[in-house]
Protein backbone atom coordinates (compact mmCIF):
# COMPACT_ATOMS: atom_id res chain seq x y z
CA UNK A 1 0.00 0.00 0.00
CA UNK A 2 1.29 3.12 -0.75
CA UNK A 3 2.23 5.97 1.56
CA UNK A 4 -0.31 8.93 1.50
CA UNK A 5 1.16 12.24 -0.27
CA UNK A 6 2.60 14.59 1.98
CA UNK A 7 0.67 17.37 1.97
CA UNK A 8 2.82 20.89 0.80
CA UNK A 9 2.27 23.97 3.14
CA UNK A 10 3.55 26.90 2.80
CA UNK A 11 5.99 28.67 5.33
CA UNK A 12 5.07 31.89 6.81
CA UNK A 13 8.68 33.64 4.76
CA UNK A 14 7.45 32.36 1.34
CA UNK A 15 3.16 33.06 1.82
CA UNK A 16 5.22 36.66 3.04
CA UNK A 17 7.42 36.45 -0.36
CA UNK A 18 4.64 35.23 -2.53
CA UNK A 19 1.77 38.30 -0.72
CA UNK A 20 4.42 41.28 -1.89
CA UNK A 21 5.15 39.81 -5.54
CA UNK A 22 0.89 39.78 -5.61
CA UNK A 23 0.70 42.96 -4.61
CA UNK A 24 3.51 44.29 -6.90
CA UNK A 25 2.24 42.50 -9.54
CA UNK A 26 -1.44 43.89 -9.30
CA UNK A 27 0.02 47.20 -8.89
CA UNK A 28 2.15 47.11 -12.03
CA UNK A 29 -1.09 45.90 -13.93
CA UNK A 30 -2.70 49.21 -12.50
CA UNK A 31 0.15 51.42 -13.24
CA UNK A 32 0.73 50.13 -16.81
CA UNK A 33 -3.25 51.32 -17.89
CA UNK A 34 -3.78 54.29 -20.09
CA UNK A 35 -6.36 55.72 -17.33
CA UNK A 36 -3.02 55.71 -14.98
CA UNK A 37 -1.25 58.09 -17.31
CA UNK A 38 -1.67 62.32 -17.19
CA UNK A 39 -1.22 61.99 -20.73
CA UNK A 40 -3.30 58.59 -21.48
CA UNK A 41 -0.33 57.11 -23.04
CA UNK A 42 0.25 54.14 -20.88
CA UNK A 43 3.49 53.26 -19.01
CA UNK A 44 6.09 50.36 -20.28
CA UNK A 45 5.15 47.44 -18.03
CA UNK A 46 8.59 47.11 -17.19
CA UNK A 47 8.54 50.43 -15.77
CA UNK A 48 4.93 50.08 -14.16
CA UNK A 49 6.53 46.99 -12.55
CA UNK A 50 9.47 48.53 -11.45
CA UNK A 51 7.40 51.87 -10.01
CA UNK A 52 5.27 49.04 -8.06
CA UNK A 53 7.80 47.97 -6.94
CA UNK A 54 9.56 50.73 -5.46
CA UNK A 55 6.42 51.67 -4.10
CA UNK A 56 5.17 49.06 -2.42
CA UNK A 57 9.01 48.16 -0.87
CA UNK A 58 8.39 51.72 0.60
CA UNK A 59 11.97 52.97 -1.54
CA UNK A 60 10.86 55.95 -3.82
CA UNK A 61 13.01 55.48 -6.23
CA UNK A 62 11.21 56.38 -9.96
CA UNK A 63 11.97 55.94 -13.84
CA UNK A 64 9.51 58.80 -14.41
CA UNK A 65 8.29 61.61 -12.19
CA UNK A 66 5.16 60.59 -10.12
CA UNK A 67 3.81 64.14 -10.03
CA UNK A 68 3.88 64.66 -13.50
CA UNK A 69 3.67 61.44 -15.23
CA UNK A 70 0.96 59.49 -13.62
CA UNK A 71 -2.76 61.11 -13.13
CA UNK A 72 -4.59 61.25 -10.03
CA UNK A 73 -5.66 57.56 -10.31
CA UNK A 74 -2.05 56.39 -10.87
CA UNK A 75 -0.70 58.36 -8.09
CA UNK A 76 -4.14 56.88 -6.13
CA UNK A 77 -2.28 53.38 -7.07
CA UNK A 78 0.82 54.64 -5.69
CA UNK A 79 0.07 55.98 -2.16
CA UNK A 80 -2.10 52.98 -1.67
CA UNK A 81 0.95 50.26 -2.36
CA UNK A 82 2.81 52.79 0.02
CA UNK A 83 0.29 52.16 2.44
CA UNK A 84 0.09 48.44 1.96
CA UNK A 85 3.54 48.17 1.47
CA UNK A 86 4.51 50.03 4.44
CA UNK A 87 2.33 48.19 7.27
CA UNK A 88 2.42 44.73 5.05
CA UNK A 89 -0.20 43.38 3.61
CA UNK A 90 -0.78 40.56 6.70
CA UNK A 91 -1.51 44.07 8.67
CA UNK A 92 -4.10 45.34 6.04
CA UNK A 93 -5.76 41.57 6.00
CA UNK A 94 -5.61 41.67 9.69
CA UNK A 95 -7.86 45.14 9.35
CA UNK A 96 -9.94 43.90 6.70
CA UNK A 97 -10.52 40.34 9.53
CA UNK A 98 -10.98 42.92 12.15
CA UNK A 99 -13.76 45.04 9.73
CA UNK A 100 -15.79 41.94 9.39
CA UNK A 101 -15.13 40.14 12.94
CA UNK A 102 -13.17 37.17 11.59
CA UNK A 103 -11.13 35.09 14.02
CA UNK A 104 -7.27 35.34 13.64
CA UNK A 105 -6.36 31.72 12.75
CA UNK A 106 -2.63 30.38 14.01
CA UNK A 107 -1.68 30.08 10.68
CA UNK A 108 -2.05 33.74 10.26
CA UNK A 109 -0.75 34.34 13.64
CA UNK A 110 2.51 32.95 12.70
CA UNK A 111 2.67 34.97 9.53
CA UNK A 112 1.86 38.20 11.70
CA UNK A 113 4.98 37.11 13.73
CA UNK A 114 7.48 36.69 10.52
CA UNK A 115 6.11 39.91 9.52
CA UNK A 116 6.60 42.08 12.44
CA UNK A 117 10.24 40.26 13.27
CA UNK A 118 8.56 39.38 16.78
CA UNK A 119 10.33 36.20 18.78
CA UNK A 120 6.86 34.92 20.00
CA UNK A 121 2.72 34.89 18.84
CA UNK A 122 2.69 36.32 22.40
CA UNK A 123 0.29 39.40 21.96
CA UNK A 124 0.95 39.60 18.10
CA UNK A 125 -2.78 40.54 17.33
CA UNK A 126 -2.79 43.16 19.65
CA UNK A 127 0.21 44.42 18.47
CA UNK A 128 -1.09 44.38 15.26
CA UNK A 129 -4.30 46.75 16.64
CA UNK A 130 -2.22 49.10 17.62
CA UNK A 131 -0.12 49.50 14.93
CA UNK A 132 -3.04 50.19 12.67
CA UNK A 133 -4.86 52.78 15.30
CA UNK A 134 -1.12 54.62 15.80
CA UNK A 135 -0.17 54.16 12.20
CA UNK A 136 -4.09 56.35 10.99
CA UNK A 137 -3.61 58.68 13.88
CA UNK A 138 -0.03 60.20 13.09
CA UNK A 139 -0.87 59.88 9.32
CA UNK A 140 -3.62 61.89 9.95
CA UNK A 141 -2.02 64.59 12.38
CA UNK A 142 0.49 65.24 9.86
CA UNK A 143 -1.60 65.35 6.91
CA UNK A 144 -3.43 67.94 9.09
CA UNK A 145 -0.27 69.89 9.04
CA UNK A 146 0.88 69.23 5.51
CA UNK A 147 -2.00 70.40 4.18
CA UNK A 148 -2.32 73.45 6.47
CA UNK A 149 1.05 74.43 5.66
CA UNK A 150 0.75 73.85 1.19
CA UNK A 151 -2.32 75.60 1.71
CA UNK A 152 -0.48 78.60 1.48
CA UNK A 153 1.76 78.11 -1.23
CA UNK A 154 -0.58 75.94 -3.59
CA UNK A 155 -4.01 76.47 -2.64
CA UNK A 156 -6.41 74.57 -0.27
CA UNK A 157 -7.33 71.82 -2.79
CA UNK A 158 -3.82 70.81 -3.89
CA UNK A 159 -2.46 71.85 -0.06
CA UNK A 160 -5.00 69.35 1.15
CA UNK A 161 -4.02 66.57 -1.62
CA UNK A 162 -0.34 67.52 -1.29
CA UNK A 163 -1.05 66.98 2.82
CA UNK A 164 -2.42 63.74 2.60
CA UNK A 165 -0.33 61.54 0.18
CA UNK A 166 3.15 63.00 1.77
CA UNK A 167 1.91 62.25 5.21
CA UNK A 168 1.45 58.59 3.78
CA UNK A 169 4.67 58.90 2.06
CA UNK A 170 7.24 60.14 4.95
CA UNK A 171 5.58 58.04 7.26
CA UNK A 172 5.95 54.87 5.27
CA UNK A 173 9.25 56.29 4.53
CA UNK A 174 8.87 55.63 1.10
CA UNK A 175 10.18 59.01 -0.35
CA UNK A 176 7.39 59.59 -3.26
CA UNK A 177 6.64 63.34 -3.53
CA UNK A 178 4.41 65.08 -6.00
CA UNK A 179 6.17 68.64 -6.22
CA UNK A 180 7.58 67.85 -9.95
CA UNK A 181 3.85 68.67 -10.59
CA UNK A 182 4.23 71.99 -9.44
CA UNK A 183 5.33 75.16 -11.18
CA UNK A 184 6.90 78.13 -10.13
CA UNK A 185 9.22 78.54 -6.34
CA UNK A 186 7.06 75.39 -4.87
CA UNK A 187 8.34 72.74 -7.64
CA UNK A 188 10.74 71.17 -5.22
CA UNK A 189 11.16 70.09 -1.79
CA UNK A 190 14.18 72.02 -1.84
CA UNK A 191 12.66 75.33 -1.29
CA UNK A 192 12.08 74.07 1.83
CA UNK A 193 15.14 73.44 3.33
CA UNK A 194 15.20 76.03 5.90
CA UNK A 195 11.13 75.82 6.63
CA UNK A 196 11.12 74.60 10.31
CA UNK A 197 7.29 72.67 9.64
CA UNK A 198 8.05 71.07 6.72
CA UNK A 199 11.18 69.72 7.78
CA UNK A 200 10.05 68.74 11.38
CA UNK A 201 6.89 67.27 10.35
CA UNK A 202 9.10 65.46 7.98
CA UNK A 203 11.77 64.38 10.15
CA UNK A 204 9.18 63.32 12.68
CA UNK A 205 7.17 60.93 10.31
CA UNK A 206 10.43 59.81 8.74
CA UNK A 207 11.90 58.50 12.69
CA UNK A 208 8.07 57.67 14.24
CA UNK A 209 8.01 55.23 10.76
CA UNK A 210 11.50 53.96 11.48
CA UNK A 211 11.69 53.25 15.09
CA UNK A 212 9.42 50.39 14.88
CA UNK A 213 5.78 50.05 16.60
CA UNK A 214 7.11 47.79 18.94
CA UNK A 215 9.05 51.12 20.37
CA UNK A 216 5.88 53.32 19.81
CA UNK A 217 4.05 51.45 21.84
CA UNK A 218 6.86 51.07 24.37
CA UNK A 219 6.69 54.70 24.54
CA UNK A 220 2.78 55.38 24.85
CA UNK A 221 2.81 53.07 27.90
CA UNK A 222 6.13 54.27 29.28
CA UNK A 223 3.84 56.40 31.95
CA UNK A 224 1.88 53.37 33.05
CA UNK A 225 4.91 51.23 32.86
CA UNK A 226 7.37 53.22 34.06
CA UNK A 227 9.90 51.13 31.85
CA UNK A 228 11.14 50.58 28.66
CA UNK A 229 11.84 47.34 27.09
CA UNK A 230 15.81 46.61 26.36
CA UNK A 231 15.05 46.37 22.33
CA UNK A 232 13.30 49.82 22.82
CA UNK A 233 16.21 51.34 24.28
CA UNK A 234 18.71 50.05 22.02
CA UNK A 235 16.69 51.14 19.10
CA UNK A 236 16.26 54.84 20.79
CA UNK A 237 19.96 55.13 21.93
CA UNK A 238 21.02 53.81 18.23
CA UNK A 239 18.68 56.02 16.26
CA UNK A 240 19.72 59.27 18.80
CA UNK A 241 23.29 58.48 17.86
CA UNK A 242 22.74 58.00 13.89
CA UNK A 243 20.93 61.21 13.47
CA UNK A 244 23.23 62.95 15.82
CA UNK A 245 26.55 61.73 14.33
CA UNK A 246 25.28 61.78 11.03
CA UNK A 247 23.66 65.68 11.15
CA UNK A 248 27.12 67.07 12.59
CA UNK A 249 29.15 65.17 9.64
CA UNK A 250 26.75 66.55 7.05
CA UNK A 251 27.03 70.16 8.76
CA UNK A 252 30.78 69.75 8.81
CA UNK A 253 31.13 68.46 5.38
CA UNK A 254 28.35 70.53 3.43
CA UNK A 255 29.31 73.99 5.72
CA UNK A 256 31.29 76.00 2.60
CA UNK A 257 29.70 74.01 -0.38
CA UNK A 258 26.99 76.68 -1.49
CA UNK A 259 25.29 74.08 -3.72
CA UNK A 260 24.16 72.55 -1.22
CA UNK A 261 23.52 73.50 2.79
CA UNK A 262 26.59 76.50 2.10
CA UNK A 263 24.49 79.49 1.17
CA UNK A 264 21.98 78.38 4.06
CA UNK A 265 22.28 80.84 6.90
CA UNK A 266 23.04 79.29 10.09
CA UNK A 267 19.33 78.17 11.00
CA UNK A 268 19.00 76.61 7.72
CA UNK A 269 22.46 74.95 7.50
CA UNK A 270 21.28 72.65 10.51
CA UNK A 271 18.07 72.49 10.07
CA UNK A 272 18.85 71.01 6.42
CA UNK A 273 22.04 68.92 8.20
CA UNK A 274 19.42 67.36 10.21
CA UNK A 275 16.73 66.30 7.82
CA UNK A 276 19.13 64.71 5.53
CA UNK A 277 20.56 62.80 8.51
CA UNK A 278 17.33 62.16 9.24
CA UNK A 279 16.20 61.01 5.89
CA UNK A 280 18.74 58.53 4.46
CA UNK A 281 17.38 55.90 7.48
CA UNK A 282 15.30 54.65 4.70
CA UNK A 283 12.97 57.64 3.77
CA UNK A 284 14.45 59.43 0.55
CA UNK A 285 13.55 62.67 1.10
CA UNK A 286 15.97 65.40 0.27
CA UNK A 287 15.89 69.34 1.03
CA UNK A 288 18.95 69.72 -1.06
CA UNK A 289 20.84 68.82 -4.26
CA UNK A 290 21.65 65.14 -3.65
CA UNK A 291 24.08 65.40 -6.59
CA UNK A 292 25.83 68.55 -5.80
CA UNK A 293 26.95 66.53 -2.22
CA UNK A 294 30.64 66.25 -1.88
CA UNK A 295 31.82 62.77 -2.33
CA UNK A 296 33.01 62.01 1.47
CA UNK A 297 29.05 63.56 2.12
CA UNK A 298 27.60 61.05 -0.39
CA UNK A 299 29.73 58.22 0.79
CA UNK A 300 28.69 58.55 4.57
CA UNK A 301 24.85 58.68 3.66
CA UNK A 302 25.74 55.26 1.74
CA UNK A 303 26.87 54.29 5.13
CA UNK A 304 23.56 55.59 7.20
CA UNK A 305 21.40 53.87 3.67
CA UNK A 306 22.75 50.62 4.60
CA UNK A 307 22.14 50.55 8.07
CA UNK A 308 18.71 51.72 7.76
CA UNK A 309 15.60 51.88 10.10
CA UNK A 310 14.66 49.59 12.68
CA UNK A 311 13.05 45.62 13.34
CA UNK A 312 9.48 45.94 13.10
CA UNK A 313 9.26 49.23 10.79
CA UNK A 314 8.54 50.81 7.23
CA UNK A 315 11.77 51.05 6.83
CA UNK A 316 14.77 48.50 5.11
CA UNK A 317 18.32 48.48 5.63
CA UNK A 318 20.03 45.91 8.18
CA UNK A 319 18.42 47.28 10.90
CA UNK A 320 20.00 49.91 13.68
CA UNK A 321 19.92 46.68 16.49
CA UNK A 322 22.03 44.68 14.20
CA UNK A 323 24.71 47.55 13.54
CA UNK A 324 24.75 47.54 17.32
CA UNK A 325 25.66 44.72 18.29
CA UNK A 326 28.35 44.63 15.65
CA UNK A 327 29.53 47.50 17.64
CA UNK A 328 28.96 46.08 21.14
CA UNK A 329 31.09 43.18 19.51
CA UNK A 330 33.88 45.06 18.45
CA UNK A 331 34.07 46.85 22.03
CA UNK A 332 33.78 43.23 23.48
CA UNK A 333 36.60 42.00 21.64
CA UNK A 334 38.88 44.65 21.63
CA UNK A 335 37.98 45.19 25.83
CA UNK A 336 38.76 41.17 26.10
CA UNK A 337 35.01 40.44 27.32
CA UNK A 338 32.96 37.51 26.42
CA UNK A 339 29.56 38.93 26.37
CA UNK A 340 28.06 41.70 24.74
CA UNK A 341 26.19 44.17 27.62
CA UNK A 342 23.98 46.64 26.45
CA UNK A 343 21.76 48.17 29.50
CA UNK A 344 23.15 45.85 31.86
CA UNK A 345 21.79 42.84 29.66
CA UNK A 346 24.06 40.54 27.98
CA UNK A 347 23.37 39.03 24.12
CA UNK A 348 23.33 35.37 23.37
CA UNK A 349 25.65 33.74 20.77
CA UNK A 350 22.12 33.55 18.40
CA UNK A 351 21.90 37.04 18.41
CA UNK A 352 25.31 37.71 17.97
CA UNK A 353 25.23 35.13 14.67
CA UNK A 354 22.33 36.37 13.33
CA UNK A 355 23.18 40.10 13.35
CA UNK A 356 26.68 39.16 11.46
CA UNK A 357 24.68 36.20 9.27
CA UNK A 358 22.41 39.61 7.96
CA UNK A 359 24.88 42.03 7.63
CA UNK A 360 27.15 39.41 5.46
CA UNK A 361 24.19 38.36 3.27
CA UNK A 362 23.02 42.39 2.81
CA UNK A 363 26.60 42.74 2.02
CA UNK A 364 27.19 40.14 -0.67
CA UNK A 365 23.75 41.29 -2.17
CA UNK A 366 25.10 45.14 -2.53
CA UNK A 367 28.28 44.42 -3.62
CA UNK A 368 27.13 42.06 -6.18
CA UNK A 369 24.41 44.26 -7.50
CA UNK A 370 26.72 47.06 -7.49
CA UNK A 371 29.34 45.04 -9.51
CA UNK A 372 26.96 43.83 -12.06
CA UNK A 373 25.91 47.31 -12.51
CA UNK A 374 29.05 48.65 -13.03
CA UNK A 375 29.85 46.56 -16.44
CA UNK A 376 26.32 47.70 -17.68
CA UNK A 377 25.65 51.30 -16.71
CA UNK A 378 27.34 54.10 -17.84
CA UNK A 379 27.64 55.68 -14.55
CA UNK A 380 30.74 56.21 -11.66
CA UNK A 381 30.55 53.49 -9.26
CA UNK A 382 30.10 55.89 -6.48
CA UNK A 383 26.78 57.07 -7.84
CA UNK A 384 25.93 52.89 -8.57
CA UNK A 385 27.24 52.37 -5.21
CA UNK A 386 24.62 55.01 -4.08
CA UNK A 387 21.68 53.67 -5.69
CA UNK A 388 21.99 50.09 -4.71
CA UNK A 389 22.69 50.96 -1.22
CA UNK A 390 19.65 52.86 -1.94
CA UNK A 391 17.43 49.97 -3.22
CA UNK A 392 18.56 47.47 -0.56
CA UNK A 393 17.94 49.95 2.30
CA UNK A 394 14.20 50.85 0.73
CA UNK A 395 15.58 54.31 0.65
CA UNK A 396 14.56 56.07 -2.28
CA UNK A 397 17.44 58.83 -2.40
CA UNK A 398 19.10 59.31 -6.05
CA UNK A 399 21.85 60.51 -7.70
CA UNK A 400 20.33 60.25 -10.67
CA UNK A 401 20.30 57.00 -11.90
CA UNK A 402 17.60 55.61 -11.83
CA UNK A 403 15.89 56.90 -14.86
CA UNK A 404 19.10 56.04 -16.88
CA UNK A 405 19.06 52.43 -16.04
CA UNK A 406 19.16 50.17 -18.72
CA UNK A 407 16.06 47.06 -18.56
CA UNK A 408 18.67 44.96 -17.04
CA UNK A 409 19.77 47.29 -14.43
CA UNK A 410 15.77 48.48 -13.64
CA UNK A 411 14.91 44.20 -12.89
CA UNK A 412 18.04 44.25 -10.65
CA UNK A 413 17.17 47.19 -8.83
CA UNK A 414 13.59 46.02 -8.30
CA UNK A 415 14.99 42.94 -7.53
CA UNK A 416 17.51 44.63 -4.41
CA UNK A 417 14.30 46.49 -2.92
CA UNK A 418 12.33 43.70 -2.93
CA UNK A 419 15.00 41.34 -0.52
CA UNK A 420 15.80 44.92 0.96
CA UNK A 421 11.87 45.18 2.09
CA UNK A 422 11.26 41.54 3.22
CA UNK A 423 15.13 41.41 4.82
CA UNK A 424 18.10 38.80 3.59
CA UNK A 425 17.00 36.21 6.16
CA UNK A 426 13.62 36.29 5.24
CA UNK A 427 14.38 35.82 1.34
CA UNK A 428 16.72 32.92 2.37
CA UNK A 429 14.60 31.53 4.47
CA UNK A 430 11.70 31.22 1.95
CA UNK A 431 13.89 30.44 -0.63
CA UNK A 432 16.24 27.97 1.21
CA UNK A 433 15.78 24.12 1.76
CA UNK A 434 14.00 23.31 4.91
CA UNK A 435 15.94 23.96 8.26
CA UNK A 436 16.15 20.62 10.10
CA UNK A 437 17.72 20.19 13.66
CA UNK A 438 21.09 18.92 13.64
CA UNK A 439 21.14 15.33 15.25
CA UNK A 440 24.79 15.90 15.96
CA UNK A 441 28.19 18.41 16.69
CA UNK A 442 31.34 18.05 15.20
CA UNK A 443 34.50 18.23 17.90
CA UNK A 444 35.41 21.99 18.02
CA UNK A 445 38.16 23.15 15.82
CA UNK A 446 40.45 26.14 16.21
CA UNK A 447 42.02 28.22 13.71
CA UNK A 448 43.77 31.72 13.38
CA UNK A 449 42.09 35.03 13.32
CA UNK A 450 43.33 38.31 12.36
Amino acid sequence: MNAPAKKFELTPPQILVIGFAAIILTGAVLLSLPIASASGTPLRFLDALFTATSATCVTGLVVVDTGTFFSKFGQVVIILLIQVGGLGFMTMSTLFAFMLKKRISLKERLILQEAMNQGSMEGIVRLIRKVIRYSLTIEFIAAVVFSIRWSIDLGPAKGIYFGIFHAISFFNNAGFDLFGSVTGPFSSLTYYADDFIVNFVAMALIVLGGIGFVVISDLLEFKRNKRLSLHSKVVLSATGILILVGAIVIFVFEFSNTKTVGSLNWYGKLLASFTQSVSPRTAGVNTVDLASLRQATQFFIIILMFIGASPGSTGGGIKTTTFSVLIGAMIAMIRGKEDIVFFHYRFGKDRILKAITLTMIALFLVITVTMLLSTTEDHSFLVILFEVTSAFGTVGLSLGLTPDLSDFGRVLIALTMFAGRLGPLTLAYALGPKVEKELYRYPEGKITIG
